[in-house]
């Protein structure tokens, strides 16, 4: 693996915990040198004792008005409101903002997926039954933390110029009920929204197919403004951000080929409105 695979597995490392750590000691020592009470400031800026607690212990990640009550309530003269941002970024998983980075600087991105439908594609109810459903389990925060990590991914597909996107999904992953039933059918719903989109394209990989250009798992496949192409995979528990141009090229051969395999965009929307109405 190249140089860029370290940098992506410190990403496991989340560094969002200094971020909240900091923040939470500049709330407490603001407070402080208030005069103030945690349950004073509670009331001040309408939350209970127990939410600004967990806030200055690093628990809970103060929301944007938090910060705005409490740098008037404190007399803060914008400093605490000023780290609405950092926040904001400290929110997701860095391994998540990390591909949501590259993602931005993509003028073309593909990917393949095996088992469930692709991040990019997933609806909040959907995202957050493949969250909920993790081993060891997410608390409910940790899962709000991912799902809300995915859904702001998915700025791209409103992004000017937007770049094209193309996915390639197995047909078990159209037919899969995660969640439920009636999660799946939102889901496929989704998918024949979006495929609407001129810069998206969706095909399906049948069942049945006897043949197969790539059964080593999912991936995706980026190509950046810079002219560079790099790829991603992710296993059960690594990620891995692929820039050496041979092992590039293999994941790019290799997703040329199934789609070349899978059923033309125009088909797959047919065999997802298919299955919508057996599902």
């Amino acid at each position: 693996m190249a140089e860029h695979d370290d940098e992506w597995e410190a990403g496991l490392e989340d560094d969002s915990s200094a971020v909240l750590r900091a923040v939470s000691r500049q709330i407490k020592l603001w407070r402080e040198a208030a005069g103030m009470t945690q349950p004073e400031l509670g009331a001040a800026i309408g939350y209970g004792e127990e939410m600004v607690s967990a806030v200055e212990r690093g628990k809970r990640l103060p929301k944007p008005e938090f910060l705005d009550g409490a740098d008037q309530a404190l007399g803060a003269d914008g400093k605490l409101s000023a780290m609405k941002e950092d926040i904001k970024q400290a929110r997701y998983p860095k391994k998540v903002r990390d591909l949501a980075k590259l993602e931005a600087k993509a003028v073309e991105r593909g990917a393949y997926g095996d088992h469930n439908i692709d991040g990019l594609l997933q609806t909040e109810e959907y995202a957050r039954a493949l969250f909920a459903m993790r081993r060891p389990a997410f608390s409910e925060e940790e899962v709000e933390r991912h799902v809300a990590a995915r859904m702001a991914r998915q700025e791209i597909l409103k992004r000017q110029p937007t770049p094209t996107l193309t996915f390639v999904q197995e047909e078990v992953t159209l037919r899969r009920p995660l969640g439920g039933r009636m999660v799946l059918r939102r889901q496929l719903e989704h998918l024949l929204e979006v495929g609407q989109l001129r810069t998206v394209v969706i095909q399906v990989v049948p069942t049945e197919s006897e043949d197969h250009g790539s059964m080593g798992g999912q991936f995706e496949v980026l190509k950046l403004h810079s002219g560079e192409t790099l790829a991603h995979w992710e296993a059960q528990l690594f990620n891995r951000l692929v820039s050496d141009p041979k092992e590039v090229q293999v994941l790019e051969l290799r997703y040329g080929i199934i789609r070349s395999q899978a059923l033309t965009p125009r088909e797959s929307l047919a065999f997802i409105e298919k299955v919508l109405g057996e599902t």
